[in-house]
């Protein structure tokens, strides 16, 4: 640290800073990371000094310079900092920018944490801006197949899939297993905002084809005796007997 105070201190005398600056200040970012009070120190001396924006080119300094104003609840500071910062890495730049929001979010609501759809509300009432994201946010939503087979399963089997239901739907999908547990999270909060209504009857296979098109998703049905117990693993059963099985 102390080198890198006198290294800091020659290079404010020049109008071009060396590289050696930049890789020395990187390193250090990341070697203190998880010491806040040195952290906190490195990053003021940072700010101080001459040469700051050029700094802000390394990603480590940038989430350094982060992580020390959401610690002291400097959130509009940190926002401002990720807006005018010169690092290329956009993705992760966009989620230092969610991470703000979310400690600021939870400072505000007195929590510990968020869940996955706290996360989301978050994220969609605070997008990042522009330089972080000049491509846009990218569309999340799943296809059409795959949200009808979701819904089906939804309406037929449960809306609490076990960790082996999950599994099975996520290889059938081609989805991680999160994303099916937050799928039916959001699919049950959905539901209890909406009035009740009745059950439709239960199509047989070839009406799940022709609604669905999973043949066209490389995902064959074949039809065997009713029960879950009796799928394999890998496999999701509907209530009429009907196997969905993973595409190969």
């Amino acid at each position: 640290m102390k080198r890198f105070m006198a290294l800091l201190k020659r290079n404010d005398c020049e109008d071009s800073p060396q590289t050696k600056l930049l890789d020395e200040a990187g390193r250090l970012c990341q070697n203190l990371q998880h010491s806040s009070r040195c952290l906190e120190k490195l990053v003021k001396a940072m700010e101080q000094g001459r040469h700051w924006g050029f700094l802000l080119t390394n990603i480590h300094i940038v989430r350094a310079s982060v992580l020390v104003h959401i610690h002291s609840s400097q959130y509009d500071v940190a926002c401002k900092l990720l807006e005018n910062c010169r690092a290329i890495e956009k993705e992760e730049l966009v989620q230092l920018w969610n991470e703000v929001h979310y400690h600021k979010a939870m400072e505000k609501w007195h929590k510990q944490s968020l869940t996955p759809v706290q996360k989301f509300r978050c994220r969609k009432r605070n997008p990042p801006p522009a330089s972080l994201c000049p491509e846009g946010i990218k569309n999340r939503n799943y296809p059409k197949e795959v949200r009808q087979m979701l819904q089906r399963f939804a309406m037929e089997m449960t809306t609490k899939p076990s960790r082996q239901q999950r599994e099975g739907l996520a290889r059938a999908t081609n989805l991680q297993p999160q994303h099916i547990y937050n799928w039916f999270a959001n699919y049950r909060r959905r539901q209890k905002t909406r009035p009740s209504q009745p059950k439709k009857p239960v199509k047989s296979a070839e009406g799940l084809h022709e609604d669905t098109g999973l043949e066209q998703m490389g995902m064959p049905l074949v039809t065997n005796n009713p029960g879950w117990e009796q799928a394999d693993r890998g496999q999701v059963c509907f209530s009429n007997g009907t196997f969905l099985l993973p595409g190969r």
